[in-house]
């Protein structure tokens, strides 16, 4: 998001962490966050997963200095989410592809990170390269009262001996300042075989995470749901479109219904990751119609973005402007990651 348009519109930004003021009101804000860290391994070999490349006398000569250096740069983009507006790091920010708790534990120890307390959710997942999903929170903006995983199972041409294994959807339901938020950390299944023929795992994944949200909803038709995760379609595909039913305008959200703020961005031709010269948005952050109303002494979806800063992206050759990945060609490159975070910000009037 363009930092200078949002200073247009608000009058002035306190120096408060969090707060500004607009039109004679003072608001909170706060970022919400999504980052596909981009294999996030420990240099230890895992032996019941497919983690032999990422370690010293792997393929990837995944070395401790390497580890290292990787966390560091995860650390610093996510110490910078959203920081121009709210001046904090984000609340809430889901993250894909790490290999266990263990890096996450590193990750937020980092010294950039560490003053920021962030408490970690994550469960290991089936999937065959041993990675997950996982939701890291501050803890005192934010706190859970009830975490749960929902186990995806796809089979091969409907047989029941052929499991596709893959990761499991994290929900996270908890208080953010007083306000009930539940969260969904999605890594949907690849395009691995080509898209069309490996559609149908996708359309899986989104009824799963439709059944979620409506099992969210049969409590609460005005619940405060906030789905997010790398997609692997963009918010145009039926996944997205028609499986999870999110909509690209506000307007057309009805009651349980769900709003996808990432749908204009991809028609602007604005992505999160780019393959064969072209741009995807399948990072994604969708939200439901509770957070969507006008009525602001709750918290309240603001804005969307996706995180793109001029040293995420690649600075020569070929893959210039793509994201900067942390391994290409056989080698760490000292870059971040294949994709780009996204994020948006929620605004309640504060006290």
């Amino acid at each position: 998001m363009n930092s200078k348009y949002l200073l247009a519109i608000i009058i002035v930004i306190s120096p408060i962490f969090g707060v500004f003021s607009q039109e004679k009101k003072t608001y909170k804000v706060n970022t919400i966050a999504f980052y596909n860290v981009e294999n996030l391994f420990d240099t230890e070999d895992d032996p019941i997963t497919y983690d032999d490349d990422r370690t010293p006398n792997g393929k990837d000569h995944w070395t401790e200095k390497i580890y290292k250096d990787k966390l560091k740069n995860m650390a610093k983009v996510i110490s910078e989410i959203g920081s121009d507006v709210t001046k904090n790091a984000p609340a809430l920010i889901g993250v894909a592809e790490t290999e266990n708790r263990k890096v996450l534990e590193d990750l937020v120890n980092e010294p950039v990170l560490l003053p920021k307390d962030y408490g970690i959710v994550q469960f290991d997942s089936p999937d065959r390269r041993g990675i997950d999903v996982a939701l890291l929170y501050q803890k005192s903006l934010f706190r859970p009262i009830n975490t749960s995983v929902h186990e995806l199972l796809i089979y091969n041409n409907g047989d029941e001996k052929k499991r596709v294994y893959t990761r499991d959807q994290l929900l996270v339901s908890g208080y953010l300042d007083g306000d009930l938020i539940h969260v969904i950390v999605n890594h949907w299944p690849s395009r691995s075989g080509g898209e069309a023929r490996s559609r149908y795992k996708r359309e899986k994944a989104a009824a799963l995470n439709k059944k979620i949200i409506d099992s969210l909803f049969a409590v609460d038709p005005y619940a405060k749901v906030i789905t997010m995760g790398d997609l692997n379609d963009d918010p145009d595909n039926t996944s997205v479109k028609k499986v999870l039913g999110a909509k690209s305008d506000k307007e057309d959200v009805k009651l349980k219904g769900l709003y996808n703020p990432m749908y204009n961005m991809s028609k602007k031709g604005i992505g999160s990751l780019a393959w064969r010269d072209s741009w995807n948005l399948f990072d994604q952050i969708i939200v439901s119609k509770g957070l969507l109303d006008k009525d602001y002494t709750t918290y309240k979806y603001y804005k969307a973005g996706v995180y793109n800063k001029n040293y995420l992206a690649n600075p020569r050759g070929r893959y210039k402007g793509y994201p900067y990945r942390s391994f290409a060609n056989g080698a760490y490159t000292g870059g971040y990651s294949d994709h780009f975070p996204v994020y948006i910000y929620l605004i309640k009037e504060a006290n």
